[in-house]
């Protein structure tokens, strides 16, 4: 497999040049207008002295701006790094370390912050998206000569969401990202009304620089692309404008699920409605089904690609709690501290290999060494295979409680908890016992009264009793998040490590 996204947006501009590239909130860009604008942007970032390796940084929350310089880095033989728009100039400044972008891209209402970071780290020149990019739209550019390069070129840097420590950056090159998506494409051909994918999450995330920008260029689809998350816009989008693709972790498709007019939508057009970071609850999935949707848990990592096996579509209904058997391509083994495989629903540690998977960690070799080790990615999640090799997904290794010599999956103790009426969200996190070492603790967000004894009378009805948690938390406010929308668990263990100080046991 050979090409490249900035091979593929010049075939589209040029074969269907009024095919509606992105839709941003009802702003549509056709793929002629694309990719000229891209060209401006380019010839701007070549006239900064900005060339082929060199990497492009990107501070901003959704926007065309966002996408079109992206793809200008991209024509430039550039590599594109997306920032985290929340982080503090602290963290960024780590983030800068690391990679040494030549330029930064940032949103007007973040140039203060960018400026104090070029104070600390005078390396970079700052462009302003709506200066600088957004007056470029519309121009009579003319093409830009795109360098020759090789596939195993880095093409993009996504940085890990750092659940376990500093973020670390993902080298995307061409070739796996177009490996990857042709793995999907022949598993799951889009036809046909082609590719039209709703995008909420982040830009800077691999949901949104690879499975967003690159994958709908790619395929010369149409990507709708929104601000944030609104459950109602996002319903809309999938009602009216016929998206047919969306991926997200569960709490999106739960709260698309509460808009009103959702039990009366067809969405039976959607193709792939895929679910990740997290199991899919059954009633959420009956709920999708009874609109003609299949919703679909998937297991991957970054690391890989993003997504590295879905359960078939045909198969979802009966196994909710299963990923699939992998992909065309993409194997997956489950082994124990040694490396060696186990049997058949014997719970260990998850690897994979596929053509998404990483050549590295950007400049951290370290870290390279520990995840790729004799051509598989050591996951760091648990995982268990059953008979005809379909996974289960267990928890975060480091996830893992250990109390009184007992392992606790708390993705489990959630799953029970989230079946609870009346329970909004859940993360049960490992804190100090005196007895047994360490024990569970749930942080519930409820949408009605409750007391803790309903939590745990529940969970004695669901649980062995050493999994059962000894404290519960009723939080005011929802559980923070990290990009992908996966709960930031490592948030909430350095918020609530003294929980047994400031709470008592309800068992």
């Amino acid at each position: 497999m050979s090409g490249t996204v900035v091979d593929a947006l010049t075939y589209w501009a040029r074969s269907k040049p009024d095919l509606p590239a992105i839709d941003f909130a009802g702003d549509v860009v056709t793929y002629a207008e694309l990719s000229t604008w891209a060209d401006g942007v380019a010839h701007d970032l070549a006239s900064r002295g900005v060339t082929r390796g060199d990497r492009v940084g990107f501070l901003g929350v959704n926007s065309l701006e966002w996408a079109v310089a992206a793809l200008a880095a991209n024509k430039v033989g550039a590599i594109a790094v997306g920032l985290n728009q929340r982080m503090l100039t602290r963290e960024l400044v780590t983030l800068v370390d690391d990679c040494e972008p030549a330029v930064v891209f940032c949103d007007e209402a973040l140039l203060s912050r960018l400026e104090e970071v070029q104070q600390e780290r005078n390396t970079f020149a700052i462009v302003v998206f709506e200066k600088d990019v957004r007056p470029l739209r519309g121009g009579a550019h003319t093409r830009f000569p795109t360098p020759i390069v090789e596939m195993t070129d880095p093409t993009a840097i996504v940085f890990t969401s750092g659940t376990t420590g500093n973020p670390k950056g993902v080298i995307f090159t061409h070739a796996t990202i177009a490996g990857e998506m042709h793995e999907w494409h022949l598993m799951e051909p889009i036809q046909p009304n082609g590719l039209r994918a709703l995008l909420v999450l982040p830009l800077f995330s691999a949901a949104g620089i690879i499975w967003g920008i690159s994958r709908v260029v790619l395929h010369g689809g149409t990507l709708f692309l929104q601000p944030g998350f609104d459950p109602v816009e996002a319903l809309r989008v999938l009602n009216e404008d016929k998206a047919n693709t969306l991926t997200g972790p569960p709490i999106l498709f739960e709260q698309i699920s509460k808009v009103p007019g959702f039990t009366e939508s067809d969405l039976s057009h959607m193709v792939t409605a895929h679910v990740g970071g997290a199991r899919v609850p059954v009633d959420l999935l009956r709920k999708w089904q009874a609109q003609g949707v299949a919703l679909r848990q998937i297991y991957g990592q970054t690391e890989i690609g993003g997504s590295a096996t879905a359960m078939p579509r045909d198969e979802a209904a009966e196994h909710p709690d299963k990923c699939g058997f992998g992909g065309i391509f993409t194997k997956i083994r489950v082994v124990d501290p040694d490396g060696n495989d186990l049997p058949p629903n014997e719970t260990g540690q998850i690897l994979l290999r596929g053509p998404g998977m990483m050549p590295g960690y950007w400049r951290n070799e370290a870290a390279t060494q520990e995840a790729l080790r004799d051509g598989w990615l050591y996951t760091g999640d648990l995982g268990k295979l059953d008979e005809n090799g379909y996974l289960t997904y267990v928890d975060r290794l480091k996830d893992m409680i250990i109390s009184g010599g007992l392992n606790i999956s708390p993705a489990e103790i959630e799953t029970v908890i989230n079946a609870i009426p009346g329970v909004e969200e859940v993360a049960v996190i490992s804190v100090p016992d005196a007895k047994f070492g360490e024990t569970p603790a749930a942080l519930v967000r409820t949408t009605t009264e409750m007391k803790e004894s309903e939590i745990i009378d529940f969970c004695n009805e669901q649980l062995a009793d050493y999994k059962v948690p000894r404290y519960v938390v009723f939080m005011d406010e929802p559980l923070p998040r990290m990009p992908s929308g996966k709960i930031a668990k490592r948030q909430l263990r350095d918020t609530f490590a003294n929980v047994p100080d400031n709470y008592e046991k309800v068992r």
